[in-house]
């Protein structure tokens, strides 16, 4: 390839927001406050990507009750550094903003090709 110039793969860091569609009551989140969210992480980030098209379906288990359903959406950030004591805080005011006693943020290391 002539002109092209090769990169070396780049290491940084791929963040998966979870985010219910419903409050702990079962009452629909509005759409505002999805948008706020994804301003703020575009606007730290640089980008976002938002798989909305099928809401995701987080099911679970406590102690020995009955099955909890969540429907889901995930919002997607990638990052250099993984600042974990601004996630832990941003974390926080998602789980107050979205009324959940736990919102779910992870983290894992990728390579860009």
């Amino acid at each position: 390839m002539r002109g092209a110039a090769i990169a070396p793969s780049l290491h940084m860091h791929l963040i998966h927001i979870l985010l219910p569609l419903n409050d702990n009551k079962g009452k629909p989140i509005g759409r505002k406050l999805f948008r706020a969210v994804a301003e703020e992480l575009t606007e730290k980030f640089g980008g976002l990507t938002a798989h909305t098209r099928a809401p995701a379906e987080g099911l679970w288990k406590e102690g020995s009750s009955e099955t909890d359903k969540d429907e889901i959406v995930i919002y997607e950030v990638m990052a250099e550094e993984l600042d974990e004591k601004w996630w832990g805080k941003y974390r926080q005011r998602l789980e107050k903003r979205f009324k959940q006693e736990k919102v779910i943020v992870r983290a894992m290391e990728v390579r860009v090709l």
